[in-house]
């Protein structure tokens, strides 16, 4: 895979990752009521596990396990199938996306050093590789809480520009850049609240049923990434 990725600026090489640790740590503490209250709300109203647990690619497509409050029930149908996921989010769970209260636990990944607070965000394993070799360069830097793809439309806006939102991020990773995504994000996702959903959707479509659909890829090229998917996380 060719590294397209600008050499690293002073901001990058030395600043961003202990910037990342204390700013994550800092709300950790003054967010804390907030968590165990959405932890103990969470356990009442969905049940256990609390957190919901996933693992994702991050940097250089290091696997790692990215942690959310859960907003879906594990209800099943009479096969033990789980139901769809407009069946199982409930509206407490719309409640906690909408408000994005589910993502406060990855503050800890921020903590670890798995994710940024301004990045690409992780998708999953699957959509990793569906993507191009030249949307994968979006992985050579740690992926974050939020990006420039996540102000510029989120949920609702094509895949295609979503990737090439990354690509345009990684190629100019600055502190000026970094604020101006974050002030955006407590605008449009804290305060506006809007591009929460994919509009017509409960979730999100994954990259590769996207790709299916619009008929980038055939059936059997799904099938093929999808079960390769599932061998990177055996």
């Amino acid at each position: 895979m060719k590294n397209i990725h600008r050499p690293y600026g002073t901001y990058e090489r030395f600043f961003k990752r202990p910037l990342d640790f204390v700013l994550s740590l800092i709300a950790i503490i003054c967010l804390s009521p907030i968590i165990g209250i959405t932890a103990l709300l969470v356990r009442i109203k969905l049940g256990s596990p609390v957190l919901f647990c996933q693992e994702r690619p991050g940097r250089n497509e290091k696997i790692f396990k990215i942690y959310k409050f859960r907003t879906m029930t594990d209800a099943k149908n009479e096969n033990g199938k789980l139901l769809p996921d407009e069946v199982r989010l409930t509206k407490f769970g719309k409640m906690l996306r909408a408000t994005s209260l589910d993502e406060l636990p990855e503050l800890f990944n921020i903590l670890k050093g798995d994710m940024s607070i301004i990045g690409p965000r992780p998708q999953l394993v699957r959509d990793m590789l569906f993507m191009t070799e030249q949307q994968r360069l979006r992985h050579i830097v740690t992926p974050g809480l939020t990006g420039l793809a996540q102000v510029n439309g989120r949920n609702n806006i094509s895949w295609e520009d979503k990737l090439n939102y990354d690509i345009e991020y990684i190629n100019n990773i600055t502190f000026k850049n970094d604020v101006s995504i974050l002030l955006k994000t407590i605008w449009t996702a804290l305060i506006k609240r809007q591009d929460i959903e994919t509009e017509g959707m409960a979730t999100a479509e994954d990259l590769g049923d996207y790709l299916l659909r619009v008929g980038t890829v055939n059936q059997d090229e799904y099938d093929r990434l999808n079960t390769a998917a599932k061998n990177i996380l055996l």
